[in-house]
């Protein structure tokens, strides 16, 4: 089972139809004189995706075309929509300056469809490395983390929203091992109002996947913190195998009921917590605000000791909490010295069961 359902990118009936590139699978025509189409890689609800050689450039390296249908057929729509595929086009080709991005090729229109093409990253994605290895550990789920935020943050610095961050839309790197993130809903976002203006009553325009985006995303709301929310439930996926769609959720509150099925540290649920959170208000707001909370889990003791001016010991957390205004900091420190008297109890528990078991 794939890591998450078909994307609901829009509703419209029926599907894109066969196209030039279709027929020139497998053979020798080059496309646009350029580009010989190997095979289709993927089908959506705005086109194709296949690659193909470059046959223009030396040792014909492989790109990716983006096939981004249907055709539109007033001539006014189609110059508005050229304009803003032209625009959403350079967004990308500015992100493909990371690394960790996929860099834009080229773009154009052809008798009223548009396509992209870009680098091709040979690699396997994060869903195929699950169900190939197995579930990650809390360590590696870090790991990945720690690779994967920069680039958010990187993306996020440039006004973008990715709106589609999932385990098959980030592959590694065969040759480096990189994490490289693809798919980005920028370009289908705008495509999609143009194609309003063609079809009256469309039921919806939303961008993403059903479970890995958050509920502001499907009220087509989208903030930076979507992002992060659709990032937490890739960490389950890598945690547990599951798709989001198979775990249970609070009726009441609309939260994910993850806690039973991932065996993590009592700090690091918290973070995950944090992350999966309803409210876009209630989660982590940056990538960088992520990252600074898995980094200071390594200096959480030292901490504790040295984020109040009270000595430990001589004034209990409650009679602190209940009493006058006391600043983040110190409410900082109260919840940490919390957390690790909690973690000491339960090594010396853990102690004792292994003396009483010896």
């Amino acid at each position: 089972m794939d890591a998450s359902t078909p994307p609901i990118n829009d509703l419209r009936s029926g599907s894109p139809q066969p196209s030039q590139l279709n027929q020139l699978c497998g053979s020798e025509t080059r496309f646009r004189d350029r580009y010989q189409i190997v095979r289709a890689l993927g089908r959506g609800g705005f086109g194709v995706t296949f690659l193909a050689r470059d046959v223009l450039l030396p040792h014909h390296p492989l790109c990716v075309i983006k096939q981004l249908c249907p055709k539109v057929a007033n001539p006014i729509v189609l110059q508005r929509a050229c304009q803003r595929f032209e625009r959403e086009a350079k967004t990308l080709s500015q992100l493909g300056s990371h690394a960790q991005i996929p860099c834009l090729l080229d773009y154009f229109e052809l008798n009223g469809e548009f396509y992209l093409v870009q680098e091709y990253v040979r690699g396997r994605t994060l869903a195929k490395e699950v169900k190939l290895r197995g579930v990650f550990s809390e360590a590696e789920v870090k790991t990945f983390l720690r690779e994967l935020l920069p680039v958010l943050s990187y993306i996020h610095q440039q006004q973008v929203i990715h709106r589609d961050i999932k385990p098959p839309n980030i592959i590694r790197c065969q040759d480096d091992g990189r994490l490289v993130l693809i798919d980005f809903g920028a370009v289908k976002e705008q495509f999609i109002k143009v194609d309003e203006m063609t079809h009256k009553g469309a039921t919806t325009h939303f961008v993403g996947t059903l479970g890995f985006a958050p509920p502001e995303q499907l009220s087509l709301r989208s903030t930076y913190a979507s992002d992060i929310f659709a990032i937490g439930v890739t960490c389950l996926y890598l945690l547990t195998g599951k798709p989001p769609m198979e775990f249970d959720y609070d009726i009441e509150t609309g939260e994910v009921k993850w806690q039973d099925a991932v065996q993590v540290s009592g700090y690091f649920a918290k973070v995950l917590d944090k992350m999966l959170k309803v409210s876009p208000r209630d989660r982590y707001q940056s990538a960088e605000d992520v990252l600074r909370a898995i980094e200071l889990e390594p200096y959480l003791d030292s901490l504790a000791s040295c984020m109040s001016n009270h000595p430990l010991g001589t004034i209990e957390d409650e009679d602190l909490l209940h009493g006058s205004y006391l600043s983040p900091i110190v409410r900082t420190a109260i919840a940490i010295r919390r957390w690790r008297k909690r973690r000491l109890a339960a090594e010396r528990q853990r102690k004792r069961s292994e003396m009483v078991i010896y």
